[in-house]
C-alpha cells in the first residue's frame, strides 16, 4: 500500500494506563504490546483515533509530533482511541500526569526508531 498522507493536523490529549481510561486490560495495547506498569511513558507510545487507522496510519509506525509542548518528539503508534474521537492522538503518560490537551498538533511519519 502506498501511503499518500504523510502529515496531519490533530487534537492531542494524554491518557493513563488505568481501567477508567482504557478497558479491563489497561497494560495491553490494541496492537498487543505490553505497557510497562512502573513507567508507561518510557515507551513513547500513542493511541490514534480509529478514523486515522482506516486512513492508513498503522501500529508500529513512528510519528514526529510538534505543537504539544514538552511532549513533542518521536512517538510510536501502539494503541487506538474510542470511536467517538476523530483526527486525534492520545499520549500514553505516567499516572502523575493527568491533564493535557492541544489543538493544531502536527504529526508526520518519520523513519526514526524509538529506543526503549
Amino acid at each position: 500500500m502506498i501511503k499518500l498522507l504523510v502529515a496531519l493536523i490533530v487534537t492531542a490529549t494524554v491518557y493513563n494506563a488505568v481501567p477508567e481510561q482504557t478497558d479491563s486490560t489497561p497494560f495491553l495495547t490494541a496492537s498487543g504490546s505490553i505497557i510497562n506498569s512502573e513507567c508507561p511513558e518510557v515507551h513513547r507510545w500513542i493511541a490514534v483515533s480509529q478514523d486515522m487507522l482506516k486512513e492508513g496510519w498503522g501500529f508500529g509506525e513512528c510519528v514526529e509530533v510538534s505543537g504539544a509542548g514538552n511532549l513533542d518528539g518521536v512517538w510510536q503508534i501502539q494503541d487506538v482511541m474510542n470511536k467517538r474521537y476523530k483526527k486525534s492522538i492520545d499520549f500514553l503518560v505516567e499516572n502523575s500526569r493527568r491533564l493535557g490537551k492541544w489543538k493544531g498538533v502536527r504529526i508526520k511519519i518519520t523513519s526514526d526508531d524509538i529506543q526503549v
